[in-house]
């Protein structure tokens, strides 16, 4: 079991408006885990420290805990809890079913939510309508997760009365959410349609530890977003 680091020994690499490094943010605020934050940028040449940290995909956020890397935004949430287990608050259920299901919704953000949201961001016309209703189906079936899961109908978070692997999950891209509902004049979480889904995210928003490390990225989202679907200049 890990003792609380001190700056050198534990490192972040990341890049502030990344929803996947704001994800490591919350984590590592949430037990109290003291570290240095070493900026990457988006536009930049990669530093020779991330190429080295994440040869397989060369992208941020990187955890470097006592020199050894671990890569990958939900890994690293886990690997926070397993090396500051005596650190509270649990980010992980204790009950193994119970931590199997946080894993599952966790990947389902990742492997379904977010492609389906960043295809809303990058596309026009049909390809937008298409994206934002694939998103709108995929918050549906988080709410009504959040309606009949007996791990989650009735509690305040996804992990109980506590911040959990689904929360960081989902709610570290929060911001981002609002940033592409502005972005595309869209609505993805309609608080009529998705009412648990939609308190869920005020509640979260508003806790101390996630106002202090949430990005506002509305305005490099609407301008990533008006570069990406520009015509090419002509020659």
């Amino acid at each position: 079991m890990a003792t609380e680091g001190e700056k050198g020994q534990v490192k972040l690499l990341g890049v502030t408006l990344s929803p996947f490094v704001v994800r490591v943010y919350i984590a590592l605020a949430l037990k109290g885990i003291d570290y240095e934050f070493i900026q990457e940028h988006f536009l930049h040449p990669k530093s020779e420290l991330l190429l080295k940290s994440n040869p397989v995909h060369k992208k941020v956020p990187v955890l470097i805990h006592n020199g050894k890397p671990i890569c990958e935004s939900m890994i690293i949430v886990q690997y926070i809890e397993e090396a500051w287990g005596n650190k509270g608050p649990n980010l992980m259920p204790k009950d193994p079913y119970e931590r199997a299901i946080a894993r599952f919704w966790a990947a389902f953000v990742d492997d379904k939510l977010f492609p389906s949201m960043q295809a809303a961001l990058l596309g026009q016309g049909g390809q937008l309508q298409k994206a934002v209703e694939e998103s709108v189906t995929n918050f549906l079936l988080i709410e009504e997760a959040l309606r009949t899961n007996h791990c989650f109908a009735g509690k305040v978070y996804f992990g109980g009365d506590e911040i959990g692997l689904i929360d960081i999950a989902l709610g570290g891209l929060s911001a981002f959410i609002k940033g592409v509902e502005k972005a595309t004049e869209s609505v993805l979480i309609d608080p009529e349609k998705m009412p648990l889904l939609s308190a869920w995210m005020d509640r979260f928003c508003k806790i101390d530890v996630v106002k202090e490390v949430m990005p506002d990225p509305a305005e490099y989202i609407s301008v990533r977003r008006a570069r990406m679907i520009s015509p090419p200049t002509a020659n």
